[in-house]
């Protein structure tokens, strides 16, 4: 900030005279607003002096000689320095008009940056009118002379300040927020507005780390390990090592060195991490309890610090190993969670009537090329490639493996890329977390690069949409990272070789994609067909289409088929020839019937019939064979008994 000395109260006039005779203002306006400057002023020749009188004393004076103006002239011009207590426990709006007033260009630079930004009027106005004038104001700067330490100055002033309220406090933080994305597009200045994590740093994140001296340990393996790391893996190390210290500040704060841990102190962190508080940027709302794949990162991140701290020789380790092998808890190896079908329909088809095209176009993106959600948000502006004969490709950057790739595009995927980057507009590029070189980033909105929590909200208003219930009757729960297994393992089941579906997928080692081969093998698959083959004349299998048997003859739960006879059923075994004894007694030479018992063999023939053509259909020969016989001597005695019968008399 400025430091100023007061002025001469005629100085002031005069200056102030200038400026308003600039405002187009009539006669008489002109005439009360310097009649109310002199009346200030002689009450007050010093504005410094007045400046640190207590805030309400000056608020009321500025309620009661209506002098505002004057104060904000003198404020925006340099002649009177303000606190934050003042600019913050007033409306600026007029503060606004009179900056604007004395940087007309400098303030329609910054307003053009927010447009671009793809802002509502409102917002914009908002940052210009109060963020901006708030920044200008406090520090006597203008606004093309701001600098990231400006706004960090003000916005730790209003922090401290006792005149805001928590409400205010949180409206000027976010303000300034935005104030920070539009003077990095207007090129003023050189670093965006960092997200919630980076502000953090590794400083919060071990903040709750209560003993001095492993905390400055901690800090200073993070700070050796950043030379070598991703700033994702070195931020999930930190939150590993924060779980860590403050489970030795909560359990064992006697505990002040890492010299002094021991064996007892690791097995009561082991018995502590399944039921440890939730790091906060992590927090997923519910209390479902950590996985065992967080609690075994925590075990090896926290094995491979000691390990590596005693290893370069560092004088504050224990004494020997404390953590083995066999402390790491075994990781589950589950199949990909491929949708069904019917399923991954569905939700594509209600992913398409999204009303957010971030969420619309990224969903539609990731199921039609695989990628990771991390991979999505890292895409640049130039990531689409048309290679003419060879169709059009996606260029995947460097992501989770550090591996880049390209994959192949659909029509409905390009077009939904088509359709994004024909909404997005001209942004100023961001630094890239990984290098830190500027970098035109595909999916930016508002100055700022899109996050991943839009796609898993886009997905759960599209399963809501769908319909899409599990087995308890609640929404289906479907991860972005879903829709790649979906991907791999349509393209497996469709025949893709091992090694090219390795390549689409970004994937080092083979045993990743194998993944996708155990669940959707078509040589697998094959073998299956084969074993299953010899197997059918045993298994009771209906043709596709077809009851597995009439309607009033049924099978039994097991791999025998139930034939009707006189007093019961036959569970002779299919894979035997035809019986010899079966219906034995309707095909034996002594059978005889009487015409009482025509119903009971009209119906044993219907039977009969209907068990013959099953057994064809379904390749049973012997079976076949043996029906026909019974139906050509069931239809004989059929017939004897319509030749025996005696003929109605005459009319």
């Amino acid at each position: 900030m400025l430091a100023v000395d007061a002025e001469v109260p005629d100085e002031v006039l005069v200056g102030y005279d200038t400026f308003c005779a600039t405002l187009g203002l009539s006669d008489d306006a002109l005439e009360l607003r310097g009649r109310l400057a002199r009346r200030f002023l002689a009450a007050h020749p010093g504005l410094d002096t007045w400046m640190s009188s207590p805030l309400p004393d000056r608020l009321a004076d500025l309620r009661r000689s209506k002098a505002w103006p004057l104060v904000t002239w003198a404020i925006l011009t340099g002649r009177v320095r303000a606190d934050i207590d003042l600019l913050v426990g007033r409306h600026l709006g007029g503060m606004h008009r009179c900056a604007e007033m004395l940087r007309p260009g400098e303030f329609a630079a910054v307003a053009e940056a927010a447009g671009r930004l793809g802002w509502k009027p409102r917002w914009v106005a908002n940052v210009i009118a109060e963020s901006l004038t708030l920044a200008v104001a406090y520090t006597g700067r203008t606004p093309t002379q701001l600098t990231s330490y400006d706004l960090d100055v003000v916005a730790t002033a209003v922090e401290a300040s006792q005149a805001a309220s928590p409400a205010c406090r949180r409206r000027h933080r976010k303000g300034l927020q935005r104030l920070r994305r539009v003077l990095y597009e207007a090129h003023v200045i050189d670093q965006p507005a960092p997200s919630a994590r980076t502000r953090s740093g590794p400083e919060g994140q071990l903040s709750g780390v209560g003993a001095a001296e492993v905390r400055r340990a901690m800090l200073a393996y993070l700070q050796a390990r950043s030379a070598v790391l991703q700033a994702s893996t070195l931020t999930g190390i930190g939150n590993d090592l924060a779980s860590f210290g403050e489970f030795l500040t909560t359990c064992h704060p006697e505990l002040t060195s890492l010299a002094g841990l021991e064996r007892r102190h690791v097995e009561g962190f082991f018995a502590w991490l399944p039921n440890r508080p939730r790091r906060r940027h992590l927090a997923t709302g519910n209390d479902a309890p950590i996985s065992v794949v967080a609690i075994s990162r925590a075990v090896i991140t926290v094995r491979t610090f000691l390990e590596d701290i005693s290893a370069w020789g560092w004088a504050d380790t224990p004494a020997r190993q404390l953590i083995y092998n066999n402390d790491i808890p075994r990781l589950p190896k589950p199949l990909p969670r491929a949708l069904a079908p019917d399923v991954d329909r569905a939700l594509m088809a209600a992913v398409a009537g999204l009303e957010d095209p971030f969420a619309r176009v990224g969903l539609t993106v990731l199921r039609g090329t695989g990628l990771r959600a991390g991979e999505l948000v890292d895409l640049e502006l130039d990531c689409v490639m048309d290679y003419a004969a060879s169709g059009t490709w996606l260029r995947v950057p460097l992501g989770k493996l550090a591996t880049e790739r390209s994959v192949p595009l659909d029509e409905t995927t390009l077009a939904a890329l088509d359709d994004w980057m024909s909404r997005r507009g001209r942004q100023r590029a961001l630094p890239h977390p990984r290098h830190g070189r500027p970098v035109d980033f595909l999916f930016v909105d508002h100055g700022q690069r899109l996050r991943t929590p839009r796609l898993r909200h886009g997905l759960e208003l599209a399963v809501a949409s769908a319909g899409l219930t599990g087995t308890d009757g609640q929404p289906l729960r479907v991860t972005p990272h879903q829709l790649r297994h979906t991907y791999a393992t349509s393209l497996a089941n469709g025949g893709m070789s091992l090694q090219a579906l390795m390549v689409l997928l970004g994937h080092r080692s083979p045993n990743m994609t194998m993944r996708y081969a155990t669940l959707a093998s078509p040589t697998l698959r094959s073998a299956y067909e084969q074993a299953i083959d010899k197997l059918r004349p045993r298994i009771a299998v209906a043709p596709t289409g077809r009851t597995p048997v009439p309607d009033h003859v049924e099978f039994l739960r097991s791999e025998m088929l139930k034939t009707r006879v006189a007093h019961g059923y036959c569970s002779r075994d299919l894979v035997a020839d035809a019986c010899p004894y079966a219906n034995i007694c309707e095909q034996c030479a002594n059978f005889v019937t009487t015409a009482e018992f025509q119903p009971a063999i009209e119906a044993q023939l219907a039977d009969i019939r209907l068990l013959a053509d099953d057994a064809e259909a379904r390749g049973w020969t012997s079976e076949a064979a043996r029906h026909a016989a019974v139906i050509a001597s069931l239809e004989r005695h059929l017939q004897r008994l319509k030749n025996t019968r005696p003929s109605e008399p005459s009319p």
